[in-house]
């Protein structure tokens, strides 16, 4: 009999297969499950060098090859597959021992089966893992939720195989109880949408206004990539508009169909925002903006709508101009992370989850997707402000975006002139100066609710709640 597994991983697609690989790599036994056998063999004959395996044919025999208590990693699709399995393994399994739920499942899924099976002795730690299957074999960015105790028998495990921030502290840390982890995932998924999102109006920008092709385009990014915007997404962007096609000879982004998909973790995070009430315009323009790219047929009908369609600038303008977008894609940058930030501490303050917002900056600078330069210095802002409202708040942020913001109007302007849409832009900029401003339209807002509807308003010279009698004399009483 192999000695007793550290841990098991049920799943072996791609994302099972690495994160089990990364496991052994990292000197852990690790037991394997998989519905059809043949993954498990596979794996085992093309990389049972890696380290010590223990291959398993049933659930049954997978349970005993786990050393107490087990720990025991789900890593299948979200949803039914995954209560399936939970349905499956959880009548083998003793008080003390840990479920990990490694897929990309709803946070309100996760509480459910957390409380449930804490119900019968077990833990159940909702995991968000960011990085993709390069991440997941040398390194992500892990987002355990679940209890304390169970983080005490996991965290070290999880800790020794995640990524390495440039101070080597690993990308992971215990961030709340039951949903937290995949909450956080899913807000780190919304902000990667964002920044996706800001990129190519980025691009694009520098096609339509500056006439630059793709390959100029790169090595723009590749400079911007040495600055301050330094983050894998510049990164891997530079390199995709560098790429010609081999069949056509042409830049690879021109024979990509423009349709962006999604599988729906951004759409969550916006879902979830108008739940709680937190504004997060930037990353909702950004999946509205992939749904739009979807809509072939409403783009086809409508390309001849009237509009305009500047020339290239002058050669001679066209660096300024370059600059300029930097500035505007830097400042809408920090407006997205500011609103996932609020994101995450509203949930966290709503369901009592106590999260550590500079704990989680710091686990995104490595490995994760959306891991940049600039989030040293969110955490450091965090961890010097605790109680920060907004990273907008901070005063090196404070200071950076209000250097950048004539530039970041020109941009939007000189797009809004050319017709070249800039949602997110656009709606940064405009989160930005909702929040400077000394008055906002809401108050004729709330008053048309009153007036059509009753429901009351405040007044800003006197506390209580007011309604006025507008089908009569108009008077103002006092609402119960």
């Amino acid at each position: 009999m192999s000695k007793a597994a550290d841990i098991g991983v049920t799943g072996l697609a791609v994302m099972g297969s690495n994160l089990a690989r990364n496991f052994a790599r990292n000197g852990f036994t690790v037991a394997l499950h998989n519905r059809t056998t043949a993954r498990t063999t596979a794996l085992v004959e093309e990389h049972g060098d890696e380290g010590d395996f223990v291959p398993t044919t049933s659930a049954r025999e997978f349970v005993a090859a786990l050393e107490r208590p087990r720990r025991l990693m789900i890593m299948v699709k979200a949803g039914g597959p995954t209560d399936a399995v939970i349905d499956e393994f959880a009548p083998l399994l003793e008080p003390g021992d840990v479920i990990i739920d490694g897929g990309n499942a709803h946070f309100e899924d996760t509480r459910r089966r957390e409380r449930e099976l804490r119900e019968k002795g077990l833990h159940f730690v909702g995991t968000g893992i960011s990085g993709g299957e390069e991440g997941a074999l040398n390194g992500p960015s892990i987002m355990p939720g679940g209890s304390a105790e169970s983080y005490r028998s996991l965290g070290p495990m999880l800790e020794r195989i995640a990524a390495k921030a440039d101070d080597g502290a690993p990308c992971t840390t215990h961030v709340g109880p039951d949903g937290a982890g995949h909450f956080v995932k899913m807000v780190h998924n919304g902000i990667e949408y964002a920044d996706m999102q800001l990129i190519a109006e980025a691009y694009h920008l520098l096609r339509a206004v500056t006439g630059y092709e793709p390959r100029r385009i790169a090595e723009i990014f590749r400079a911007w990539n040495t600055g301050r915007l330094d983050s894998y997404l510049i990164e891997i962007t530079a390199e995709v508009l560098a790429h010609t096609d081999r069949a056509t000879g042409r830049p690879f982004v021109d024979v990509v169909a423009d349709r962006a998909e999604q599988k729906g973790t951004g759409r969550w995070t916006v879902q979830i925002a108008l739940d709680l009430g937190v504004p997060v315009s930037g990353i909702a323009e950004a999946v509205f903006a992939r749904a739009l790219s979807g809509h072939a047929d409403l783009r086809a009908a409508s390309r001849d709508l009237p509009g305009p369609h500047g020339a290239p600038l002058p050669e001679e303008h066209a660096a300024a101009f370059a600059d300029q977008v930097e500035q505007a894609l830097y400042a809408s940058k920090i407006v997205s992370y500011t609103q996932g930030f609020h994101q995450i501490r509203t949930g966290s303050d709503t369901y009592d989850w106590d999260i550590d917002p500079g704990a989680v900056a710091a686990i995104w600078r490595g490995g994760c997707i959306i891991r940049a330069a600039f989030l040293d210095r969110i955490t450091a802002a965090y961890q010097g402000r605790p109680d920060l409202p907004s990273l907008l708040s901070d005063p090196g942020f404070a200071e950076e975006i209000g250097g950048a913001q004539d530039d970041w109007r020109h941009v939007v302007s000189v797009a809004v002139r050319q017709g070249v849409p800039v949602p997110g832009f656009s709606a940064a900029l405009a989160y930005y100066d909702a929040l400077r401003a000394d008055r906002l339209p809401a108050a004729l807002t709330q008053a048309q609710r009153d007036f059509f509807g009753a429901h009351t308003y405040r007044r800003t010279d006197r506390d209580g709640v007011f309604h006025t009698l507008w089908g009569g004399d108009r008077s103002e009483v006092s609402a119960p």
